[in-house]
Order: C-alpha cells, then structure tokens, then sequence
C-alpha cells in the first residue's frame, strides 16, 4: 500500500508547485514596471562638432633633391632648433662639376662661334676671300689698261692681233675669277647668318643649362632659410636620393594650425573664430586651446567619408605640437548658460515633434517639448517642462502615456 501511496504524493507536489509559480507570476505582473527617473536641472550647455585633424605648420620650408646623387654629409639632427644659414646636409657633387664645366665649354664655343658669324665667318676664310678678291680685281684692273693700250697700238699696227686677243683672254678669266670670289664671299656671308641665328639659340641653351647646373650645384648644401626647428630629416649620410624627394623640412613650430576634417552634415554650424579643443593621444589630458579660422570652400573625399577641411589656429607655445600627427578636434558651436536641460535618452521624437514621459506620483503622462541646441548626453528644453519636474528614462521598455510605474530614483 506505501508504494501505491508515493507516485500520489509526487504528483500532488507537482501540482503544488505548478499553483505557487502561477501566483507568483500573476503577482509580478501586478507590480508597475521599474523605470529610472531623471530631475530636471539647469545646467551650463556647449553643442559642438567633434573630428579628426592633422597638424600642418602654417609657413614651412621643403629642401627636395634637385639632381640625383648620395647624401655626403649630415651636420643636423632632426627636432634640432636651427639658426638661419646653419648647414643641414651635402651632396655629392663630383659628377655635378663635371657636367657644369662641359656646359660651360660648350658656352664658350657657342659664343665664339657667335663673334666669328657676326664678322662675316671665321678669321683666316674671310681673310683668305677678302685677300684673293682684292688681288683679283687688281688684276683686272691692269688687264683692263692694257686692253685699251693694245687697241689703240694695233690701230697704229704697232701691235698684233694675236697680243690683243690673248689680252682679252686673260682679261675675261680675270673677270670671271672675281665673279666667282664675290660668289664666294656672298655664299660665306649667308652661311655667317645662319650660323649666327644657330649659335644664339645655343648661347640661349647653354646659359639656361649653366644656369640650372650652378643651382643645382648650390642646392647641393641644404642650410636653414630662416629660424625654426629642423622637424623632419628622412635621410642619412650615404643614401642615394631621386630627384624631387626630400631632404629636410623646417618650420616655426610655435606657428602651426590644424586641418580639422569635419563631415558635410556638420558644415552648416561652422562659423569663424569659433572656440576649438585640441588633443593628441601622444600626450593624454593635454589641451590646446584654438579658433577656426578658415572655412571650407568645398567637399572633398576623405577615406568613406565626404568632408569639409576646417583651418584652425592652435597655440603650440610650448612646442608639445607636431607637424604631420594626428589629432582629436572638438569645436564648440554653441554655448548655453543656465539653462533647463533633460538626459537625451529621455527625449522621443515622432514625426519631428519631441516629446517626454513626466513621473507624477505614480503614473507618466507624455508631454511634448521644444528643444534647442543639444551636447552628446543632454538637450536644451525651451518648453514643456521645468526644473525639479521628473521624466522617465524609458531605455528600451516601451512606455505609454498614463502608464504606472515603480520609479527609480538617481539613476
């Protein structure tokens, strides 16, 4: 009989506990819900635009590479405070001089080649022509005479015909030799012309080329143009450099700003001269205190984001500041003193109104409100509710007006 007793006993303690659970259920679903509860205060506001930056000097000095060659000879280091004309670097200008003293070579002939054009060709040729076509026109000069002599002796038969034909003979190869001397001479002018128009444009190129090879030459030495702090130097003694990569790279670092890269839906806030915070993760709980200063003139890409590049003015006293690092930029927009503010995560928008849910007693009731400039937890109500009154903080339970609830305070 007691074994036919247990399974009853089991089954009526299953039962039992089935009984307790539901009341226990049914009476939690009695209880209000639990819902933390904020007071309205009045508090000071700041609405601001925070991004990324990068550190930019606002006057800075780029030595390139203006030939290619090997780095000498290294007389700074980087981060160094340099004075202006103190010696940064050499190059290696042996193959340099060699080009610049081919060049200049080649200058000199150009221009000699210029003087002899302009005289007509080269000395010994223009003297050689000019000395024959002289002789030559002598020569007819006297044959001419003596043609003139034998006509009038043949006339008198004191001379024969045979004497004043070999006369005229020689007197017609005299004519046509000077002919072609004065052929000659033209043809050596002409050349003398062109000669001239070719070596101008080879003077003009071989200046040009001096000119650029005696830059380079003083590129070689890279000295500091002004004071300021050497605060990059990417290359050693003995690297061999391209032509445009660089050398050294100074600036006046107490005179740097920041690119602050601001993204298109925020432009619209920006105005000049607004208040800026700078950070660095290099240097955590540092600020430097700045103002924008230029405004973007267009969009650009900038990763997946389209932005707006904000110039702003930073004060680098301290010299802490880098060009080329990365920074955190918070801008401030706005600024409210005193005013009535409400955690945001209490603030519900539907279709562009916002409203809260105020505690009064023990239920909440919806009332809609006017906001005004907001900061990353809080905004600024202009109407709709007042300081010292409560509002629910819903997370995400689903609240309805009227709805009771078991409030939670200072949370």
């Amino acid at each position: 009989m007691a074994e036919h007793k247990k399974p009853k006993k089991i089954i009526l303690l299953v039962i039992a506990g089935l009984v307790v659970l539901a009341i226990a259920v049914a009476a939690l679903r009695r209880q209000p819900v639990a819902v933390s509860i904020a007071t309205v205060t009045r508090e000071d506001l700041s609405e601001t635009i925070t991004s990324n930056g990068k550190v930019e000097p606002v006057t800075s000095t780029v030595a390139r590479a203006e030939f290619p060659t090997f780095v000498e000879k290294v007389m700074a280091i980087e981060g160094q405070s340099l004075r202006r004309g103190d010696e940064i670097l050499k190059l290696d200008v042996a193959d340099l001089r060699a080009q610049l003293a081919q060049g200049r070579a080649s200058l000199l002939a150009a221009q000699t080649e210029l003087k002899n054009a302009r005289a007509g060709g080269s000395p010994d040729e223009v003297a050689q022509v000019k000395g024959s076509l002289q002789q030559a026109r002598v020569d007819v000069a006297n044959l001419e005479r003596t043609q003139k002599v034998l006509e009038q002796l043949v006339a008198k038969h004191a001379a024969t015909q045979d004497e004043l034909a070999r006369n005229h003979a020689a007197l017609e190869k005299a004519r046509s030799g000077v002919q072609e001397l004065e052929q000659r001479e033209e043809a050596l002018a002409q050349r003398a012309t062109v000669s001239a128009e070719s070596a101008d444009l080879m003077i003009a190129q071989g200046q040009e080329e001096v000119r650029s090879l005696e830059e380079k030459l003083r590129s070689a030495t890279v000295i500091a143009p002004s004071d300021g702090t050497l605060y990059s130097l990417p290359v050693r003694a003995g690297d061999y450099v391209k032509v445009g990569d660089v050398l050294a790279e100074m600036a006046n670092l107490r005179q740097l700003r920041v690119r602050a890269f601001v993204d298109e839906p925020d432009l619209g806030r920006l105005e000049p001269n607004q208040n800026v915070e700078v950070t660095w993760d290099a240097k955590p709980g540092r600020i430097w205190k700045g103002r924008t200063q230029e405004l973007p003139k267009q969009v650009v890409p900038h990763g997946m984001r389209s932005v707006g590049e904000v110039l702003c003015s930073v004060d680098n006293e301290k010299l802490e500041l880098l060009p080329n690092i990365n920074v955190e930029v918070t801008i401030l927009v706005l600024e409210r003193r005193g005013t009535v503010v409400v955690p945001r995560s209490a603030v519900r928008e539907d279709d562009g109104k916002h409203y809260v849910f105020v505690f009064d007693g023990d239920k909440i009731h919806r009332r809609e409100i006017s906001v005004g400039i907001a900061s990353a937890s809080e905004y600024e109500v202009l109407s709709g509710v007042a300081t010292d009154d409560r509002v629910a903080l819903p997370g995400d339970r689903d609240l309805k007006d009227g709805m009771e609830i078991r409030a939670m305070e200072g949370t």
